[in-house]
């Protein structure tokens, strides 16, 4: 992720800069004077006492009337508030029939469209949203960069984070029970929750910090906080929470919700533009929208936490020239890679698009931090290890995707030999794992490989037809997929940071399986050609199963009953869940009806 390009320092001129061209005010107009433009009063109106009256003139209108830019902003959150309202007091119904219409079968190379459509599909998005969108999007025209204070407090109402809920909440937060802060014992459980499984592979704070929180919240006499320390706090404790959950009527999952609506609290004074603090909250936002789809809305997250990184120049190591301090340095580093990873991982799984490309970037990757002593072993291990691990896996995740899905529609000139290299890739990085790693961890990083293999060999806008032996592979990694993340959901606790994207990628896996079986179930069952095609020598050193037609109908079967149960199980946590297997079981009927029919008649002529 080296690349030459000149570098600007963070704070004092940021290399992204958003604004709307500058008109004059009708005061500055009229009296023929510069206007700085400046919301929601330009200076020269603050200095002559003006400031209520400074208004711009609207050049989209028609009849040319005055408008104040910041007012017709408020006015309209507003207008949509009160809509709101009147839909939930008459209970208006806005239909799930889009969503309970089954999918049309158009073969696997639409799976992408499916899975979009799936998810989409969810209560059409509801009008409001729309709206409230159409607002976000003329966000634009105000200028927000990395040191603008348009949107503090003090300035104007209409506050950042304002913008960021409306734009991202669906539904607002149940209030379950009056708030009460946990006992000790568990807000320290949940806190090694947190660090274990989730901060240890997206380091986007230090663990000290944390735990200086924890420290002062419960101590005999308890210090005063920064809101962005009871934003931390509250949110680990959410995110922990609801991470264990196993169904959204359970207390871990009523927990988090309480938690997650304390920490809202504090979000016009921590979402700010401007800060780093800001970067770190929103991530811990993330994290939590990832488990909890139904209240907030992971990929418009993630957009806003990218533009804050872009904004702050992160995306960009500082110049050679420019001291910076090492520490300073390493945390913007891991800041960048854990917004990076967030993103490849977020945007991925829905099929969208990223919110920058690597070319747009150069940053380098944070430095390990050994232990003093040089026996290294699963105690004494660099706590940076598995998050350099995932860090570099997204990096290649984010090659692959960007060549096969955004950078044009046309043909793929050599495409077998760039899926080769890119396997090749992943299969090498999945060496580097090192033996000791935890057992939960080897399983998410054998779960990421298992996916990649799928999405990258299956049909892409530039390589639309798939090999008969790239088939053959994705219905090996597939089954492995379904197999591995079955056995971990059927022990009884969690032990790693498995989200609603979990779902989005069984049913994609699943849909997979159900297009290869359909195309091409013949060439499949024969294990005499696995090897027959361009990509066959390097793919002997993958371990491919040899067995019978009669056990890889009968896996695949398996396969199909594991997805299901699997979207079932989702479906307690997660009520898009239910949608999705819906549309897979209308996919694989009639594919299922045909296996069985097969195994009967196999175990017919050999008399079983």
């Amino acid at each position: 992720m080296n690349r030459s390009s000149k570098s600007r320092s963070a704070a004092g001129t940021p290399l992204l800069r958003i604004s709307r061209p500058v008109a004059a005010c009708s005061r500055c107009r009229r009296a023929k004077t510069k206007c700085d433009g400046k919301l929601p009063a330009c200076t020269a109106c603050e200095k002559t006492g003006h400031a209520h009256s400074c208004v711009s003139v609207n050049d989209k209108s028609v009849d040319r009337t005055e408008k104040s830019y910041v007012v017709y902003l408020e006015s309209r959150i507003e207008e949509l508030k009160e809509r709101l309202a009147f839909a939930i007091a008459k209970k208006s119904s806005v239909t799930l029939q889009e969503s309970n219409e089954p999918f049309k079968e158009s073969g696997y190379s639409d799976s992408s469209t499916a899975l979009c459509a799936a998810i989409d599909g969810k209560v059409a998005r509801r009008r409001e949203t729309a709206d409230v969108n159409k607002i976000v999007s003329d966000f634009g025209f105000l200028s927000i960069n990395a040191t603008t204070q348009d949107f503090e407090k003090t300035n104007t109402s209409m506050t950042f984070a304002r913008l960021i809920l409306a734009a991202t909440i669906h539904e607002p937060l149940a209030e379950y029970q009056p708030f009460r802060l946990p006992a000790k014992v568990v807000a320290r459980a949940l806190i090694n929750y947190y660090i274990e499984n989730i901060l240890s592979l997206i380091p986007i704070f230090p663990e000290m910090v944390l735990l200086n929180v924890f420290n002062s919240v419960y101590q005999q006499d308890p210090q005063p906080l920064t809101d962005f320390e009871y934003w931390l706090f509250y949110m680990v404790l959410a995110i922990s929470s609801t991470s264990q959950s196993r169904s959204n009527t359970d207390q871990f999952y009523k927990n988090g919700v309480a938690w997650v609506g304390r920490a809202l609290i504090f979000a016009d004074r921590v979402l700010v533009p401007g800060y780093v603090s800001q970067i770190q909250a929103l991530v811990l936002l993330v994290q939590y929208s990832m488990l909890d789809p139904a209240h907030f809305d992971s990929w418009i997250l993630i957009g806003f936490a990218c533009r804050a990184l872009v904004d702050l120049g992160f995306h960009q190591d500082p110049p050679k020239e420019e001291q910076t301090d090492q520490n300073t340095l390493e945390l913007r580093r891991t800041i960048f890679y854990c917004v990076y990873s967030l993103d490849r991982s977020i945007s991925i799984v829905h099929a969208r698009s990223f919110s920058f490309t690597d070319d747009s970037t150069n940053v380098a990757l944070p430095s390990k931090i050994f232990t003093e002593n040089t026996q290294i072993n699963c105690l004494q291990r660099d706590p940076m290890e598995d998050a350099l691990l995932l860090f570099k896996f997204r990096m290649i995740q984010s090659s692959w995707y960007q060549e096969l899905f955004q950078s044009s529609q046309s043909a793929l000139a050599n495409s077998s030999s760039f899926i080769w290299q890119i396997c090749q890739k992943m299969q090498k990085w999945a060496e580097t794992i090192p033996e000791f790693v935890s057992a939960h961890k080897k399983q998410l990083f054998d779960l990421e490989l298992y996916y990649s293999y799928v999405y990258c060999l299956a049909p892409s806008s530039r390589v639309k037809p798939v090999s008969a032996h790239g088939k053959s592979l994705i219905f090996h990694y597939s089954i492995k997929y379904i197999q591995k993340l079955a056995e971990i959901f059927d022990t009884p606790t969690n032990y790693s940071f498995y989200t609603y994207h979990e779902a989005l990628r069984v049913f994609f896996v699943g849909s997979q399986l159900v297009s290869v079986l359909t195309d091409d179930q013949d060439h499949i069952f024969n294990t005499n050609t696995l090897l027959a095609s361009p990509l066959g020598e390097y793919f002997k050193s993958l371990p491919l199963p040899h067995v019978d037609r009669i056990e890889n109908i009968r896996r695949s079967l398996n396969c199909i009953d594991q997805t299901r149960d699997l979207l079932g199980t989702f479906g307690h946590r997660w009520e898009d869940s239910k949608i999705l297997l819906a549309s897979f079981e209308a996919k694989a009927c009639l594919l299922v009806e045909s296996l069985s029919q097969k195994v009967k008649s196999i175990n017919f002529s050999s008399g079983i």
